[in-house]
């Protein structure tokens, strides 16, 4: 993949926001964002190792997600740049009302195949993967979100990048495989924070245990999803508008806006103890913040 050359490791600087709280811990964020302009974040580790070992028999992939997926969006430049057929499953039908990330997806000749709620949800089931694989022979089939075994070991890399020492770590939770792969990279003195950017007390659990091997050393607040995933309150627009004025480096409302959002509120309910040493993850991926036409 001559043409893909991520930037690792990602960057790790000082984050001192004029927040209430905030001078009472010390706090660094690891920009994955910064690993590559269209890969970038999770979406490029969990695809590393996946990538690496593809069988040579595979002739095309298929993946799933919705119209401005962060996941599809990376995963169609990877497969554009290696020149793999890539039949991207989107929840929706956006036919002549296409998303910035799917235009993006149609430049890079990628095949959409839009279905219904009905359809979508089906995207587990062990029939439905078996039509898949029929309908598109010698295929691999990557779960939605990235969230396949392999996606843990390129995410627990990020933390053997981090070369200051932390006690936790702060990341956004939906498919559940980074914070798994997170925990799976932790020594057992530090801690995983996971924020909750939809609904799904128990759920969300569940989908991160399926990985883990009873480790104990992490937890998920479900205080900040702000009404669902990629719900956008009013007041989390202007969080996140005037984080990006103000901060060096852009935000989203659907992941990264929640993460910070919850942090400025966690520092200034003292959820954290005096001397805390916190990282807080940019997993990239700014799907849900381009406009119409970009």
């Amino acid at each position: 993949m001559s043409a893909f050359q991520p930037q690792l490791p990602s960057p790790l600087i000082p984050f001192t926001p004029p927040w209430e709280g905030a001078s009472n811990v010390t706090m660094m964020v690891k920009r994955d964002d910064a690993i590559h302009p269209v890969v970038s974040g999770n979406k490029w580790r969990k695809l590393k190792y996946t990538i690496a070992n593809l069988p040579p028999t595979v002739e095309s992939i298929v993946s799933f997600g919705g119209g401005f997926s962060n996941h599809l969006h990376a995963l169609g430049f990877v497969c554009h740049t290696l020149g793999l057929p890539f039949h991207a499953i989107v929840r929706g039908n956006y036919e002549g009302n296409e998303s910035p990330m799917l235009n993006d997806l149609l430049h890079w000749h990628a095949n959409l195949h839009y279905v219904n709620k009905d359809t979508y949800q089906k995207r587990h089931e062990k029939r439905y993967l078996a039509q898949l694989n029929a309908q598109f022979p010698n295929c691999l089939i990557v779960p939605e979100g990235g969230s396949q075994s392999d996606a843990l070991f390129g995410l627990s890399e990020l933390i053997d990048e981090i070369d200051h020492p932390f006690d936790t770590i702060i990341a956004p939770v939906a498919s559940g495989a980074t914070l798994a792969g997170i925990v799976k990279g932790l020594a057992p003195t530090q801690h995983a924070l996971g924020i909750g950017v939809l609904k799904g007390e128990g759920y969300l659990e569940s989908l991160v245990s399926q990985f883990l091997d009873h480790e104990m050393n992490w937890r998920i607040t479900h205080d900040f999803h702000c009404g669902g995933y990629a719900k956008q309150p009013q007041y989390l627009k202007t969080f996140c508008a005037q984080f990006n004025t103000s901060m060096p480096f852009a935000i989203e409302p659907v992941y990264s806006g929640k993460v910070f959002y919850a942090l400025q509120q966690l520092l200034r309910e003292g959820a954290f103890r005096k001397g805390e040493r916190i990282v807080i993850l940019h997993t990239g991926g700014l799907q849900g913040a381009r406009p119409k036409g970009n």
